[in-house]
């Protein structure tokens, strides 16, 4: 009996034994697990403290972006200034030139250097200009009656519509007294054929003061071609 307890208590020793062994061998697995979950956080640790110092020199680098960006800006809007008083000038000049042109053109049929017919013309452009209408017709009509010179004869005169206003229009050199009178008499014909009351406008570029006055008198609109 005491050599059977004494082979028990043996066989519980090794089996303790082994069980210690297994338990020695985990502990020396989860060491090496925990060394390798070590090297893991030191690995992420220095990815993490990388990824900082990137984040760091992108900011920086987004602040240097912001700040030449804020340069960039400043920048435009001074060009958009320069460029603004340049179309301003460019504007300027434009019309110093139209005037420039129309007082030659004036200057040249005064002279006889042009005809009627080509200074009529030239001026076209001032006309859809200033009544700011993009077509000028020719209004021609043979006057039976004798209502604008006395005797039957053809009367022609230019003619735009504006917003269903029919303006009729006289281009001159030089505007006188009787170049009024000339263009209310139209004026009537127009009316009494196309049933039509116009607005009369005499497009000059020098004009005589006794012809404003009547001009005036008569509900006719002179327009210089050069403007001061």
């Amino acid at each position: 009996m005491g050599l059977l307890g004494f082979k028990e208590i043996l066989d519980r020793i090794t089996r303790l034994e082994e069980r210690f062994a297994k338990l020695e061998e985990r502990y020396v697995e989860l060491q090496e697990r925990f060394a390798r979950l070590e090297e893991r956080v030191t690995s992420l640790e220095e990815r993490f403290t990388r990824l900082e110092e990137r984040f760091a020199k992108l900011e920086e680098r987004f602040s240097r972006l912001e700040e030449r960006f804020a340069e960039l800006e400043k920048r435009f809007i001074d060009l958009e200034e320069r460029h603004y008083k340049l179309e301003e000038r460019v504007a300027r000049v434009e019309e110093e030139l139209r005037e420039s042109r129309r007082l030659l053109t004036v200057i040249a049929h005064r002279f006889g250097i042009i005809s009627e017919e080509a200074f009529r013309q030239a001026m076209r452009y001032v006309v859809q200009d200033v009544l700011k209408v993009a077509k000028v017709e020719r209004w021609v009509y043979r006057d039976t009656e004798g209502l604008v010179y006395g005797y039957p004869s053809i009367v022609d005169v230019d003619v735009a519509v504006r917003d269903k206003e029919h303006v009729l229009i006289e281009v001159k050199s030089r505007a006188s007294k009787s170049d009024v009178a000339e263009l209310y008499r139209i004026g009537q014909l127009y009316e009494r054929v196309e049933k039509v009351k116009p607005k009369l406008v005499i497009v000059a570029g020098f004009v005589d003061p006794d012809a404003i006055e009547l001009a005036r008198s008569l509900g006719i609109e002179i327009i210089p071609i050069i403007t001061t």
